[in-house]
């Protein structure tokens, strides 16, 4: 047998028992069916159209820090935070002794389709923050903003200053036109007037495009790795929460989507200093409180050169950042975040106590 008929011979063997792999991990993944996600146990404390406010059950002896609320992003479902017990970065904070409260944007349908990014940020965000302002009787709170919901929060944080005693961002774009930043250069292109021209886009329109970013990595070798592997059932139901996130996105309301993407993608009005939501300027040297900025290394979506001039532009003389040798998702749900993140950001806050 010559060389060349040797490694056909060894081609088929693999591909033969990748086949038989992909065949035992299909059935295994379709008797699991569907999984739980957002496990966490907390209480509905407001609701407003498709708005939901939750305080998560206490797990540890409160540090007595004001409360953290979370402002997630709209284009992706918060459960992210929460996906699973072991790998919930909601969780691990509250295991620490903070107090946790999470805004959820539901599902945008027909009827917000003209609801304005005014009306997000200095509507249902300024609402909620108020409700747990005055469920704690608190004057000030701690913001936790995530990707875009950490755009919101420099907003809100640069408009209503004392309302915020600190903030947190992770992994959250400021400046939005980076040479690194993929997306910002294919929305560069879009004609986003057309685009909503019609009401608003649908979620597996925007999750097609995160996805093209990185297609081999984020599409087909997820799906070689898992079936190389021998995965048990906790794996594959892992592996089932992850897909069920990153295909669980909302339609974007066309109104508050528009202004976004014109705003700070293609003008860049934030970091500018050009920014106006309500009549009113948004000027990052407004935000004055603490700032932590946590962003991530190998981040595909917001880059760190997207993230770090934030210390550049607020006016806060109490800035610090950190940076976490991960990917975007994996700031998440990776196990080293996990380890990381959560204790810095409680020993961030208790030593401002």
């Amino acid at each position: 047998m010559n060389d060349d008929s040797a490694a056909f011979d060894r081609f088929l063997s693999d591909a033969k028992a990748l086949h038989e792999q992909g065949r035992a991990a299909l059935r295994a993944l379709r008797e699991i069916g569907d999984v739980d996600v957002g496990q966490s146990e907390k209480e509905l404390i407001y609701a407003e159209s498709k708005i939901k406010l939750y305080r998560y059950a206490p797990l540890a002896r409160s540090l007595g820090l004001p409360p953290l609320l979370i402002c997630y992003a709209m284009v992706n479902r918060p459960y992210m935070l929460d996906l699973q017990p072991d790998l919930s970065l909601i969780r691990e904070l509250l295991s620490l002794g903070v107090d946790v409260y999470l805004v959820d944007w539901g599902y945008p349908d027909g009827a917000d389709r003209f609801t304005s990014l005014q009306e997000y940020v200095c509507g249902y965000l300024d609402r909620c923050i108020s409700v747990v302002l005055n469920k704690n009787s608190a004057d000030a709170l701690n913001l936790l903003g995530v990707c875009q919901g950490g755009t919101f929060s420099l907003c809100f944080a640069a408009l209503e200053p004392r309302r915020v005693a600190n903030l947190i961002t992770m992994v959250a774009p400021v400046d939005f036109k980076t040479p690194e930043n993929l997306l910002s250069k294919w929305v560069q292109h879009i004609d986003v007037d057309l685009l909503t021209q019609s009401g608003n886009v649908p979620g597996e329109l925007l999750n097609l495009l995160f996805l093209a970013l990185m297609p081999f990595k984020l599409t087909q070798q997820k799906y070689v790795n898992l079936l190389q592997g021998q995965a048990d059932r906790a794996q594959l139901e892992n592996f089932m929460r992850m897909e069920k996130w990153i295909f669980d996105s909302p339609d974007q309301p066309a109104t508050a989507f528009r202004e976004f993407v014109q705003w700070f993608f293609k003008e860049n009005r934030l970091l500018r200093g050009e920014l106006t939501i309500g009549g009113r300027t948004v000027l990052l040297k407004n935000v004055t409180c603490p700032v932590l900025n946590i962003y991530a290394k190998n981040d595909h979506l917001v880059p760190p050169s997207a993230s770090i001039p934030l210390g550049a532009h607020v006016g806060s003389k109490d800035y610090e950042s950190l940076a976490v040798d991960v990917g975007h998702i994996g700031m998440y749900v990776s196990r080293k975040a996990r380890t990381t993140v959560p204790p810095a950001i409680a020993n961030w806050l208790l030593a401002r106590r």
